[in-house]
């Protein structure tokens, strides 16, 4: 492989009705299932779930790069995600994830700057370039007082 590609690697071993245990080496094991609108499990993390939240933490690690570009002087970050999974000719597919940004910064001037991490983010996701789901961002910046 070319020194500009990467691998990822992870497992699911089968452990009881719709559960399994999805594992990586040298980090924590998530356990996973079905999700309860498809005859699966209350309570339990669902490849839905993690399809969402791939894309959310994507945006907020693309957020602190970016944001160290721009030069921007955040006091806090967090962001809020909600996956749209609907019914198609072809089965469910998910069409659209919203992500709400909440991002509190020093001064008036690290708005812009901030907004600007925003927008980087959004384009430079790795997760949200390589789906064709719409992803969707809307910002809520404060300077903090």
């Amino acid at each position: 492989m070319g020194e500009d590609v990467y691998t990822y690697e992870n497992t699911v071993t089968w452990k009881k009705e719709k559960i399994g245990e999805l594992t990586w080496e040298g980090k924590p094991s998530i356990e996973v299932a079905t999700p309860p609108e498809f005859k699966g499990h209350e309570g339990i993390i669902t490849p839905e779930d993690l399809f969402v939240a791939a894309e959310n933490v994507c945006i907020f690690t693309t957020f602190l790069s970016r944001s160290k570009l721009v030069n921007c002087n955040f006091k806090s970050f967090k962001s809020e995600s909600k996956g749209f999974l609907e019914k198609s000719p072809n089965g469910f597919i998910f069409t659209k994830i919203l992500i709400n940004v909440y991002v509190t910064v020093a001064t008036k001037e690290d708005i812009p700057r901030a907004e600007e991490a925003i927008k980087l983010a959004k384009e430079r996701c790795f997760i949200g370039n390589s789906i064709t789901t719409k992803v969707e961002i809307k910002s809520f910046i404060e300077v903090d007082s």
